[in-house]
């Protein structure tokens, strides 16, 4: 069902809200201080420049700090790991520029996804050192790794500038989100980058990395990719 993400105040914007059975939000540290200029913003970002933690959120003078532990960072490089063997597997150019920061001027906005992949817009982008999304189109496909909801409303953000899905997992469920032509997103049971996958068997894959190595999860996804997608 569409997921709805009007435009708010930034105080009030609707988040997704952690499910019910999650018992992983003391793996993250958030901070949101408002209000919080542009200009303060961009300072924040020279400062730490290419630093992987923490990460930025801004929308309209909120400003979300977030620090990730390492089970969500395990999560984040599993799920992007996974990505990478689909498009291996399926022989899809792609290319993961990770946590790099977005920004968009024009909408007092800033993000840093968990992870980010180009897919059908590769080429577009193969040789950019920088990232202008005034010209460039957005990534692909987004991976959120949401276990602590914040106060800004990140599927607003990526409506905004147009991200085709996004990846919501919240420590126990994979949920995929796909953009709407009024900008909004509608879950949906399979990927849209990858539609022979559906949230279900993501989920279960999810699960067996919690006890499996990489390498034997790895080895085991693509021998499914190759035997039921090909």
């Amino acid at each position: 069902m569409p997921i709805n993400i009007g435009l708010h105040p930034p105080s009030s914007f609707p988040t997704l809200p952690l499910r019910k059975n999650s018992t992983h939000t003391v793996n993250e540290q958030l901070t949101v201080l408002s209000p919080i200029s542009w200009e303060t913003y961009q300072n924040l970002l020279k400062d730490f420049g290419d630093k992987s933690s923490p990460h930025f959120t801004y929308h309209q003078g909120v400003l979300e700090i977030m620090s990730p532990r390492p089970t969500h960072e395990d999560y984040n490089r599993t799920l992007a790991y996974l990505v990478g063997i689909l498009a291996e597997e399926k022989g899809i150019e792609w290319r993961d520029l990770g946590s790099t920061t977005f920004r968009r001027e024009d909408l007092a906005s800033g993000f840093e996804p968990d992870s980010c992949f180009y897919f059908q817009s590769e080429a577009l982008i193969r040789n950019h050192q920088e990232i202008d999304l005034s010209v460039d189109p957005a990534p692909d496909l987004v991976i959120e790794i949401d276990i602590t909801s914040g106060s800004i409303n990140k599927l607003f953000l990526y409506g905004q500038i147009r991200v085709p899905e996004v990846w919501r997992y919240d420590g126990d469920q994979v949920s995929f989100y796909i953009l709407q032509p009024d900008n909004s997103y509608a879950d949906s049971p399979t990927s849209l980058a990858f539609p022979f996958l559906s949230s279900e068997r993501l989920n279960e894959v999810m699960e067996e990395s919690k006890n499996s190595g990489r390498r034997t999860l790895g080895k085991t996804f693509r021998n499914w990719v190759r035997e039921n997608c090909l």
